[in-house]
């Protein structure tokens, strides 16, 4: 970021600690892994002290994989419910992450099932929650959330090879 500055549009992907919140705030234009009621309270304090509002799309493991992060199916929309008096939190949409399997079948089951909870959402109507993004899909499966409705994709894999860990 310092080096390139501010002639891109940032996002968060992955999952933030509280505690970066203040480090980031400023300079990230969405953040796509807003995973917990104390991120969403860190992320409103931080915008209001800063006088700006923040863009998030709310992580979702509708896999119920342990290892993921991300809200249950089922804690969506009472999560949603809680943010109405966060003023300075917009919530964009919704992401997740399906498992890394070959099997077609679970893959679309993985992504039709947020495509399902967005229309819900966006049905409901809620204040500052729009269902603009739809972010799933990765560079092993992208083209299965594209046909299932995703308008976000991530392909840094695809991009800049495997990472070195």
């Amino acid at each position: 970021m310092d080096e390139i500055g501010d002639c891109i549009n940032y996002h968060m992907i992955g999952h933030l600690q509280t505690n970066k919140v203040k480090n980031i705030i400023h300079r990230v234009c969405l953040f796509h892994s807003l995973d917990r009621m104390s991120l969403a309270k860190e992320l409103n304090k931080r915008a209001r002290m800063n006088n700006i509002t923040v863009d998030a799309l709310i992580q979702v493991n509708i896999s119920g994989e342990e290892t993921k992060f991300g809200l249950s199916v089922e804690e969506v929309l009472p999560f949603i419910e809680n943010l109405h008096e966060f003023e300075y939190l917009n919530i964009k949409g919704l992401m997740t992450m399906a498992p890394h399997v070959q099997d077609e079948k679970i893959l679309r089951s993985v992504f039709r099932g947020l495509f399902n909870l967005k229309e819900d959402i966006q049905n409901r109507n809620y204040d500052n929650v729009s269902m603009d993004y739809l972010s799933m899909g990765m560079s092993n499966d992208y083209e299965i959330a594209i046909e299932e409705g995703s308008n976000m994709i991530r392909v840094g894999t695809s991009i800049f090879g495997d990472r070195n860990y």
